[in-house]
């Protein structure tokens, strides 16, 4: 029997063991993988910190083109403006959605829960006061009964 119960200890030990051995391995995948993305956006950053440079000494060197490049800079702009204006119409749409569902599907879910719930403590009140206690009192007479018997030498003592 203790040799059963030792095994099932060692069996659940290296189970544990194997679980903290995945977390950690998880974790270290997770920081790798941020390590990766910090050093992908500071390459990022950098390269295009060099391009304005480049392009602003470029501009300098050659100044009668400046407008033309100005002028497509600025097209360039105004259609970032506008892929962000629908961005921003499409997140509010989601909002929206997700507000509803919140208000139509959800909130009636958790008031039949909350029902649920409240039911289930009266039954169990209810239960309690009129099944359990009952049966607790029975057993508390009988047993006091058996010591009767049992201090008056009626009946053996177990």
């Amino acid at each position: 029997m203790a040799n059963l119960f030792y095994g099932k200890i060692q069996t659940m030990n290296e189970e544990t063991k194997q679980a903290i051995e995945n977390s950690e391995t998880k974790t270290t995948h997770s920081e790798g993988n941020q390590r990766k993305t910090i050093v992908i956006v500071t390459i990022i950053g950098v390269l295009l910190l060099v391009a304005i440079f480049f392009s602003t000494y470029w501009m300098l060197k050659n100044p009668q083109q400046t407008p033309t490049i100005r002028d497509i800079f600025i097209i360039f702009m105004g259609l970032e403006f506008l892929l962000l204006g629908v961005a921003l119409i499409i997140l509010i749409l989601q909002l929206a959605r997700l507000i509803n569902l919140i208000q139509n599907e959800i909130k009636p879910i958790l008031d039949s829960t909350n029902e649920t719930v409240n039911t289930l403590k009266g039954t169990t009140a209810f239960l309690s006061d009129n099944l359990v206690e009952p049966v607790m009192k029975l057993n508390e007479y009988i047993a006091g009964f058996q010591r009767l018997l049992q201090i008056s030498g009626l009946i053996k003592k177990k």
